[in-house]
């Protein structure tokens, strides 16, 4: 079995149940790797009409920034409560989430990703599901989906 020495593990910060994050945490403890937490913010642009009218840019500008403080800050307690003790880094960032989690992989080496088949709330409860699957495909690396119990469905 090959080596694993840095997972990257792509999180839905307002998940109430992360399994994904319990599991990542396992494998690390059990072959000491090193862990990439991501979350990945959708990019406003990639959403229809977000753009029609200039005079709200300047409102997206501050609501975008104002959702990132806010994903780093719990970003950092989530780290502190699934990942303590362990070699850990946590990212946030802007764009289409598949790609960026691809991006990550590649960038940062990843020998496994280890990632939760839907998120649970609001939008990425629809997105997240098919991230999962676009990652299975196109993942130049290991993938672990980890599926919620039947009853979070």
């Amino acid at each position: 079995m090959a080596d694993v020495k840095k997972i990257l593990c792509p999180v839905d910060l307002a998940d109430p149940l992360p399994l994904a994050a319990e599991y990542a945490g396992l494998l690390a403890r059990q072959s000491g790797a090193g862990i990439v937490v991501l979350y990945v913010v959708p990019d406003m642009s990639l959403f229809p009409n977000v753009n029609a009218a200039p005079d709200r840019t300047e409102k997206f500008i501050k609501l975008r920034d104002s959702i990132l403080d806010g994903a780093r800050r719990s970003m950092d307690r989530f780290i502190e409560e699934y990942f303590h003790g362990l070699d850990v880094k946590g990212e946030v960032a802007v764009g289409e989430i598949a790609g960026e989690i691809l991006a990550r992989a590649e960038r940062e080496h990843a020998d496994v990703i280890v990632m939760g088949t839907r998120g649970r709330s609001g939008l990425n409860a629809v997105l997240f599901g098919s991230v999962a699957s676009k990652i299975v495909k196109s993942a130049d690396c290991p993938v672990i989906t980890i599926r919620p119990p039947d009853e979070e469905l």
